[in-house]
């Protein structure tokens, strides 16, 4: 694909590129909006340096590709609802995104997009892997591809958000949390490549099979999505961006700063009903 207003480094053969020469705190030109969202669904990921983010201008370039959407576990700060804050540091128990996963793939309509801002980075570390859907998809065997077709998995917040609330003292009896079927292929509504959309996070089981039959399937695929091969690791430097597409990746943030401190803030842009 051509791009007229963007200047493109692919990181990787599958996934992966750095978008130079531009400033997406400021307000942005329809045909820029446009190619944005064209290489998010060829790269998967997109990452952007020296972006000084405030609340508002974050918001603004989320709102470019769609509506924000509010996490269902941890509240904005106050006024700015659609942001989820990101801090670790030495008081710590647990950090956002410590086991591979696509974000908040237990509503309904998962998120299309998630576009983080670190501004405050460890000395070393806190990078983060990003890996491809499709890619892992499409290196599995044509026996088990047939198979795949047409089977469905159950993703629920219930075991992550009460794990993490439990960690930090939260009485949360009562909450009801979000949770849905998803097609374990999904066809990306932009590439039109298919990948696989089970993760370790919010997947319980897939529904047409066993549950022993589940487990072992289940494991096998979260174990391949997660093979060095379909992977990138992007360093985080003060004031970088990410910006993901939840249909075509996921991600695992690493912890291995502790007792240091990495700080920043996430929008995140509403999608649809996966299609199968």
């Amino acid at each position: 694909m051509s791009y007229e207003t963007l200047k493109l480094h692919r990181i990787s053969p599958h996934v992966g590129a750095e978008v130079q020469d531009i400033d997406i705190t400021r307000p942005l030109t329809n045909r820029q909006v446009e190619e944005l969202h064209r290489a998010l669904g060829e790269f998967g990921v997109l990452f952007f340096r020296e972006q000084r983010f405030d609340h508002d201008s974050q918001k603004r370039f989320g709102r470019y590709f769609g509506e924000l959407d509010i996490h269902p576990n941890t509240p904005g700060p106050e006024g700015h609802p659609e942001i989820l804050p990101i801090h670790a540091d030495a008081n710590s128990k647990v950090i956002a995104g410590e086991k591979w996963h696509s974000d908040v793939s237990c509503f309904q309509e998962p998120p299309l997009g998630s576009i983080l801002h670190i501004h405050t980075t460890p000395p070393a570390g806190g990078d983060t892997l990003f890996a491809s859907l499709a890619a892992a998809y499409e290196a599995l065997s044509p026996r088990l591809k047939t198979y795949l077709e047409g089977l469905t998995a159950f993703h629920s917040g219930e075991r992550n958000y009460r794990r993490r609330n439990a960690l930090h003292g939260i009485d949360d009896r009562g909450r009801v949390f979000p949770s849905a079927v998803h097609p374990v292929v999904i066809r990306h509504p932009i590439s039109g490549r298919k990948g696989l959309y089970v993760n370790r996070l919010f997947t319980y089981r897939i529904n047409e099979v066993s549950e022993e039959e589940s487990e072992a399937i289940l494991n096998h695929l979260l174990q391949h999505a997660e093979k060095p091969d379909f992977q990138i690791r992007f360093q985080w430097q003060p004031h970088s961006v990410a910006f993901w597409d939840n249909r075509a990746v996921q991600h695992l943030a690493i912890w291995d700063y502790f007792p240091h401190v990495r700080t920043g803030s996430r929008v995140t842009v509403k999608g649809g009903a996966l299609a199968a």
